[in-house]
């Protein structure tokens, strides 16, 4: 392997650790059951049920959600999750007790290159279903392998990262081909023959987040409560992206890797960012989901009839 390669390799690593692509066993197992504790009592009797993993930390299904019509969303039917590529082989124990009958990647080409591929219990195989990340991958790779915090600085700082991460939420509502992969994983979840499903990125917070988003509001699981879930993937990555973000200073490839935390988190302000263009383009929710996805009422139906009790 030539030098440049090498180096190109150890930086897409760095960028996979910046976004928590590359999960330390010791980190989750510190993090993830406090962090989860934590914020189940804060929800009290809408908790968030984690499936708690040593090779990824942000895990969850998405049921046990009150709707506005007094039901409640099932459970055991549709996870979310960050990247699979480094579950060990209890976590596949754990993963194969979940019946998942499939799982859909919104990862891109490069994501899937330097991070690999998941990995799910024999018979099971992953649906690339690519969703665009505007090239912050690659910008993530530019920056970390520069080594120059002047570069870096330019690139991520005095708010950059922050207008690159609403941006991206913008894409989830105008670009027709993100659109048709959030409303293909819709079809699917709907569809009564369809086992239970697992959904992911690679933190499982922001395609992700804003998929899960998605759905619990098309179940009539109020604003607020949605918007929780999606929030809560700051709790459990909270200690685990500090972790990565010491590891990158110390090995002296960023001297300040606090402009990553832009990018690691989620924020209301980003979900605003979606919700407003949706707004602003298909008039509410609803029109979202009808003109935006192409979802029509028999599935809209299908999908309640399905996901809750």
């Amino acid at each position: 392997m030539s030098r440049a390669r090498i180096r190109l390799a150890t930086a897409a690593a760095a960028a996979a650790l910046a976004v928590g692509t590359l999960p330390a066993a010791s980190a989750t197992a510190a993090a993830a059951p406090a962090a989860g504790a934590g914020f189940r009592h804060h929800l009290r009797a809408e908790a968030i049920r984690q499936i708690p993993l040593q090779g990824a930390v942000n895990v969850r299904d998405i049921g046990g959600y009150r709707t506005y019509t007094g039901g409640q969303v099932r459970q055991g039917l549709v996870y979310r999750s960050d990247a699979l590529s480094k579950l060990t082989a209890a976590d596949l124990t754990t993963v194969s007790g979940l019946g998942l009958t499939k799982v859909v990647d919104f990862r891109i080409p490069m994501e899937l290159q330097y991070d690999g591929a998941d990995k799910l219990p024999p018979g099971l195989s992953a649906t690339s279903r690519p969703v665009s990340d505007l090239g912050l991958y690659g910008t993530l790779v530019g920056a970390i392998s520069s080594g120059d915090p002047v570069k870096q600085e330019q690139m991520l700082g005095g708010g950059r990262a922050e207008a690159y991460m609403r941006d991206i939420y913008r894409t989830f509502v105008t670009s027709p081909e993100n659109r048709a992969q959030f409303a293909a994983t819709l079809r699917e979840i709907a569809d009564g023959g369809q086992g239970p499903l697992l959904f992911h990125c690679t933190s499982g917070k922001d395609r992700t987040g804003w998929m899960s988003y998605v759905l619990l509001r098309a179940l009539a699981v109020p604003e607020d409560a949605a918007g929780r879930d999606y929030l809560a993937s700051n709790t459990f990555r909270a200690a685990y992206d500090a972790q990565l973000r010491a590891g990158l200073k110390q090995s002296g490839r960023m001297q300040n890797p606090d402009l990553l935390i832009p990018l690691q988190e989620v924020r209301q302000d980003y979900l605003d960012s979606a919700t407003a263009q949706l707004e602003a383009d298909y008039g509410s929710f609803y029109g979202y989901l009808t003109d935006g996805l192409g979802l029509d009422l028999r599935t809209l139906a299908r999908l309640q009839n399905k996901m809750v009790r």
